[in-house]
């Protein structure tokens, strides 16, 4: 069995992400993939101090949660939004908590932004390359112009379905050959 984390990124409130994330966990689920399990996780629900800072008791756990279910996972897809051409804060100062939980595992990447969240990805793309996770090829960009009524009530167009199916695919392979060197 291969298990999928879909970690919605953002903790903005107001923010397009729990759309996002639950369109992509819909989208997965739906597809019955043999012998594979997704979970939708999300990033607000863990309540993680900025990295370096003196923790709290319950910051202290939130950190320990944290680390338990992305060690749980086989391989990830990042919702992750765009901002300030790059991306969130939240979601690298919980990437920032992590390592060997991460490593030699597979992600895949799905953004939203005004060109999609590319910025974002590109940004994800070289603090992967330094945790060990092997990003995929093919990513899910949604524009906040295109695929958002008023930017903000999410109607995805017809055509991403292609590049979200390319996108499982790899995720879901990389993580099967990633499980036998771990």
């Amino acid at each position: 069995m291969v298990k999928i984390g879909i970690i919605i990124g953002s903790v903005r409130q107001g923010r397009n992400a729990e759309a996002v994330g639950k369109w992509t966990y819909d989208f997965a689920t739906k597809r019955n993939d043999a012998e594979v399990t997704y979970e939708l996780v999300d990033l607000a629900d863990y309540k993680l101090p900025f990295l370096g800072a003196e923790a709290t008791e319950a910051e202290q756990a939130a950190i320990a949660a944290w680390s338990e279910k992305m060690a749980s996972f086989d391989g990830y897809i990042f919702v992750a939004p765009e901002y300030n051409h790059a991306v969130g804060g939240a979601l690298k100062n919980a990437l920032d908590f992590l390592r060997p939980e991460v490593a030699n595992k597979a992600a895949g990447l799905v953004g939203y932004g005004s060109l999609g969240g590319v910025r974002a990805h590109e940004n994800l793309r070289l603090i992967f390359g330094e945790l060990q996770v092997a990003d995929v090829r093919t990513a899910v960009t949604f524009s906040l112009m295109s695929d958002f009524e008023n930017m903000s009530v999410f109607k995805p167009a017809d055509y991403h379905t292609a590049n979200a199916n390319d996108m499982l695919d790899q995720v879901i392979a990389w993580s099967r050959a990633l499980k036998t060197i771990r």
